[in-house]
This record gives structure tokens, C-alpha cells and sequence, in this order.
């Protein structure tokens, strides 16, 4: 996967937000939090989208309905 650069300005408080309570998890550097929530928000949203669209799963979720599928 080629990595792509973006740049974000938050709020102020939403950094100092974003700031403690990854500090509280344990992680200390913010644009990393920053990440983690990144990704967060998008598997939600990838969910709502399969939920609305089953025709969107992923190919794992695909290939676990086959297997409830076949006998036992």
C-alpha cells in the first residue's frame, strides 16, 4: 500500500481533546491518535454502508456467509 500525505487543522480544543485522551490510552504522539481515528470512523461508516448495501460487504464477510451456507 502506497502511503499518501495529508495535512489537517483541528480546532484547537479538539487537539487538546485528541492530545489527553490519547495520552490516557497510552499513546503518546497526537497525529498517531489522529490515525487510529481515522481509521476508526471509516470501518464505522464501511459498516453502514454494508448494512444499508449488502452488495458492498467485504470479501470476508462474503466469504463467512458461504461458510454458514454449507452444510454441516
Amino acid at each position: 500500500m502506497v502511503a499518501k500525505r495529508i495535512e489537517i487543522e483541528l480546532p484547537g480544543q479538539m487537539l487538546e481533546e485528541l492530545r489527553e485522551i490519547a495520552a490516557q490510552i497510552g499513546i503518546r504522539d497526537p497525529a498517531e491518535a489522529a490515525l487510529i481515528a481515522i481509521g476508526d470512523w471509516v470501518a464505522r461508516r464501511r459498516a453502514e454502508l454494508d448494512d444499508r448495501d449488502p452488495g458492498r460487504k467485504y470479501f470476508v464477510n462474503e466469504a463467512l456467509d458461504e461458510l454458514e451456507k454449507k452444510p454441516k
